[in-house]
């Protein structure tokens, strides 16, 4: 089974939801904004993409904290703890087919990586 995180009202998240469900594709669905996010799950998206990928640098979340904030994620522990701080930074959605980790949605990438 499928799992798709993310956050209800992103447009991005809305549109991976569709096209699962337009192409038949059952998943559970979780709201890291109302259901929280542990830090075994970020460290298993980690060790599939690399922490640099999860991070969503172009969203307003990053673009509002301070300098001396963006300048200390420079590792996985730093990037963990922001992202269990501040949700939003996590590039949306994620999503976990068995072993497999797809983050952000581009209707190509999911066509790709589930219809092969």
């Amino acid at each position: 089974m499928m799992k798709l995180f993310g956050i209800p009202n992103c447009d991005t998240v809305k549109k991976a939801r569709t096209w699962l469900s337009d192409n038949g594709f059952e998943y559970e669905w979780h709201d890291f904004k109302k259901q929280g996010l542990k830090e075994s799950q970020t460290k298993e998206w980690i060790t599939a993409v690399g922490w640099e990928i999860l991070i969503n640098k172009q969203g307003t979340t990053w673009r509002k904290l301070d300098d001396e904030t963006k300048a200390s994620v420079v590792d996985e522990a730093s990037a963990i703890q922001l992202m269990l701080t501040h949700h939003s930074l996590i590039k949306r959605p994620v999503l976990m087919s068995g072993t497999q980790v797809i983050v952000g949605f581009k209707p190509e990438n999911y066509h790709a990586q589930l219809l092969k």
